[in-house]
């Protein structure tokens, strides 16, 4: 294996990436027509004579009467890397098209056909890294490439210009306003409407086009045209059959090949840059995978503590505010504690960006500040060389709404506004605790995402390890004090064990035996580490990696985070809202401390059929760990702690926190961060009871996880449990208890009746469901309460017709993540 990738790394150093990737080069002329046609085309220096040149990797001319950008090409069958980004968004979370977003990074180059100049891109997948030319043209010509753009020649050189021979002039104006970012499809595919780019009404933005010696930067203003159909493009746009935005491209000379890849290791941490090499060995794997990074090199490479040749620099964005833009350099600051450790002295540094810099100049990476018309999620992008995973750009992009939710939060734990308004205590002292928790959670957010452009995945299951690293999705770590709840060390403070070890891995100068001790040492520290693959899905089998949670031990976390919860809504009231607010405001203050436990209900499911293993390969420990069921009593535990978040003492809100909540003041309205309710302008408690038990009982009740328990032989205890605490506690009568009673047992009776006609639970799973339904409601039909009456006569007409249509569908939760 090790003999294999330092073949590859060699084999990447030594070829050209048009040897790896393209084809057979193309004709130069292909007809005799086509021959005459190009000796009549006027040379660079007549057709340019009066446009100014921006020179650099590729010239460009740009003409003023017709707004028309012309490009020099000196080389065509040359790589070079393109990419394209979206410098104006549209500024809708849902939609996704926001500012500075980065599109697809390709391996293209430029083929003369004839009149016009084709734009390949070169299919990097697959490859043949070896020295027989013959085999790697028959791996390009075995796979497709694909045609980006065709350019229309309309000079060429000649010996009076001075410049290269067969150096061409092509127009590019059509591409660079053309839809290379897939904005129309983005807006169809999320509802808004069929539009096309207007050629009309788009054109060249000169400001932000620009040439520099390693990279070429184009701008263009393009105006989508169409009919909307969807809210979303209403709500932010001011005319929305025009939705106006900008598109930029780069081209980026390729990297030189002093930069040395890495291969990728499954416990690294890291993302993986992917091809097929069809000249691997038989007896080696044909998938190979780099790591991606930042090059970076000691000035003195014998030395233990040196500079770096160049360091990792990113730019912030200035239309941050303060506070929040101090916060963003503190947090991203806190990676240069991973690099000096490995002798890298201030090799990560956090610089303003300078105001006439264009934060998609690939020169520059940065942190913007992103505004969208809800709160959405922060992303960390990269430009990376498909060839050899070097990272050429990272690029964070930061919601700006996202600091304002996590306010929202602490003052909704904390109370800290004034009972009323004659109380004398200022809003600003009396928030400071829940400013600060917001900041700290904007230094984390900040150092997540720049972990990110450094090459870093996610790692869901640092909770585990007592919040081990930034890369994780952290809650909040509420402590009860006097009672009260706190939020004092919400958040941890610089990175953790984990961050300091994916650091020393991806970027440290080892030797691949002492990167394999790295691995052993930091398994033998029980780092944990699971990714988006595993953490994600709600049926998931691991037993650590969870999104939002903290604590070693899910269950006892949520029993505290139930105290805490408690306790919260214990004080909820006009404290939770600044003078001046609507009294209906308070819902929305009420959504996310009503919902505490919702994210550690869900670390709590995943036990319940879940399993621990590790991203293990053969020799990473002295005798293999495989995969183990988590021990039935813990798994007991679990279902026990579930079942409590669904009882009526846990949803019951107090009668004196109602009577404060009035339907919406005029002005104001229910929105998406409101609960949906069944009593029109009134707020409605047994909906946002019903909204709660319903996303536990679904992810309890999930049909893989029950595949599983009824494979572990825990099926049957379950199901038991859950009718008992559901079902059967169903009670009549017209108290909120007892309305919660019933509005709990109609949300089980759906999630069961929805695995029992879910084909995707095992016939096993629908029979024992089909047995433990008909047995508990047999019992309980003769019994004359409405409730049960109704899902009896519910249950027999499945019997009878043998399908099931649902008359009761519970509430959806209202939004939660990204907190």
């Amino acid at each position: 294996m090790r003999i294999l990738l330092l073949l590859s790394v060699s084999l990447l150093l030594s070829l050209s990436p048009v040897q790896a990737n393209s084809a057979a080069k193309p004709p130069s002329q292909a007809t005799a027509k086509s021959t005459a046609a190009t000796n009549a085309l006027p040379s660079i220096a007549v057709f340019s004579q009066d446009l100014k040149a921006h020179t650099g990797l590729f010239d460009w001319y740009y003409r003023d009467s017709d707004g028309r950008l012309f490009l020099v090409i000196k080389q065509t069958g040359q790589p070079f890397i393109f990419q394209s980004s979206l410098p104006r968004g549209i500024g809708s979370n849902d939609i996704g098209l926001d500012r500075g977003q980065l599109g697809e990074t390709r391996l293209v180059q430029f083929e003369r056909f004839g009149n016009k100049v084709l734009l390949r891109q070169l299919n990097s997948y697959y490859q043949a890294r070896s020295q027989n030319l013959a085999e790697q043209q028959s791996v390009s010509e075995a796979f497709a490439s694909s045609v980006l753009a065709s350019l229309p020649i309309v000079a060429q050189s000649s010996a009076k210009d001075g410049a290269p021979a067969n150096t061409l002039l092509v127009d590019y104006t059509d591409f660079l306003t053309s839809d290379i970012h897939q904005v129309a499809r983005r807006l169809a595919q999320s509802g808004q409407g069929d539009y096309q780019a207007d050629a009309s009404r788009s054109g060249v933005y000169l400001p932000r086009s620009k040439a520099f010696a390693r990279n070429t930067e184009l701008e263009a203003l393009v105006t989508f045209s169409g009919k909307s159909s969807g809210d979303y493009i209403r709500q932010v746009t001011p005319a929305p059959d025009a939705v106006t935005v900008h598109l930029h491209h780069s081209l980026i000379a390729l990297p030189d090949e002093q930069y040395q890849p890495r291969a990728f290791h499954p416990y690294s941490g890291y993302w993986k840059v992917e091809y097929q090499d069809y000249a691997s060995a038989i007896d080696e794997p044909m998938t190979k995978r780099l790591l991606p990074r930042h090059r970076l090199q000691k000035q003195n490479p014998a030395a233990a503590q040196s500079p770096a040749v160049a360091p990792i620099v990113y730019y912030l964005d200035p239309g941050v505010p303060e506070p929040v833009r101090t916060a963003l350099k503190e947090g991203a600051l806190w990676w240069d504690q991973a690099f000096a450790k490995l002798g890298y002295l201030n090799a990560f540094q956090v610089k303003d960006l300078p105001l006439d810099a264009d934060p998609m100049d690939i020169r520059y990476n940065v942190i913007q500040w992103v505004h969208r018309a809800s709160r959405g999620w922060s992303y960390g992008s990269t430009v990376t060389d498909p060839r050899t995973g070097e990272i050429i750009k990272g690029h964070v992009t930061l919601g700006s709404l996202r600091v304002r939710q996590d306010f929202l939060i602490a003052t909704g734990l904390t109370a800290p506004y004034p009972q009323s308004a004659q109380d004398g205590t200022t809003n600003t002292d009396a928030t400071k605790a829940a400013k600060a928790m917001a900041l700290a959670r904007i230094r984390q957010l900040s150092a997540h995402e720049v972990g990110h452009t450094l090459g870093l995945i996610h790692n869901f299951a640092g909770s585990a390890n007592g919040r081990s690293t930034v890369m994780d999705y952290p809650h909040p770590m509420i402590d009860l004090r006097d009672g009260k709840p706190s939020v004092t060390q919400a958040y941890r403070e610089g990175l953790g064990e984990w961050d300091l070890y994916a650091i020393a891995y991806g970027y440290g100068d080892h030797s691949d035996s002492e990167r394999q001790t790295l691995v052993r040492n930091a398994k033998a520290a029980g780092l944990e580490y699971m990714a988006d693959e595993d953490a994600r899905p709600e049926g998931g089998v691991s037993a650590i990696g969870h999104l939002w949670d903290n604590g070693a031990n899910p269950v006892d976390e949520l029993t505290r985070l139930g105290k805490v919860r408690a306790a919260a809504l214990q004080q909820f009231g006009l404290g939770n809202i600044a003078n001046g607010q609507p009294l209906s405001s308070l819902q929305e203050a009420l959504v996310p401390i009503y919902l505490l436990q919702r994210y550690q209900v869900e670390a709590v499911s995943k036990l319940l059929g879940g399993a621990h293993y590790h991203y293990e390969l053969k020799g990473d420990f002295t005798k293999a760990q495989g995969i183990t069921a988590v021990d039935k009593t813990q798994q007991l535990a679990a279902l026990d702690a579930l079942l409590a978040t669904v009882q009526t003492d846990y949803l019951q809100l107090p009668a004196s926190l109602l009577q404060l909540i009035p339907p919406k003041a005029y002005g104001d309205a229910d929105g998406r961060e409101s609960f949906s309710g069944r009593t029109g302008l009134a707020f409605d408690p047994l909906s946002a009871a019903e909204a709660a038990a319903s996303h536990t009982l679904s992810l309890l009740l999930h049909p893989e996880r029950l595949n599983r328990l009824q494979q572990q032989q825990l099926l049957s205890t379950v199901l038991d449990k859950v009718l008992a605490q559901t079902l059967n506690q169903m009670e009549d009568g017209d108290n909120m208890a007892q309305l919660l009673s019933q509005r709990v047992g109609h949300v089980a009776f759906y999630h069961l009746m929805q695995q029992l006609t879910n084909p995707a639970a095992s016939p096993e799973v629908r029979a024992v469901l089909w047995q433990k339904l008909h047995n508990s409601i047999s019992a309980k039909r003769r019994s004359g309460e409405a409730s049960l009456a109704l899902l009896a006569s519910q249950w027999q007409w499945y019997l009878e017709r043998a399908q099931w249509t649902a008359t009761f569908v519970p509430k959806a939760l209202p939004p939660g993540a990204p907190i």
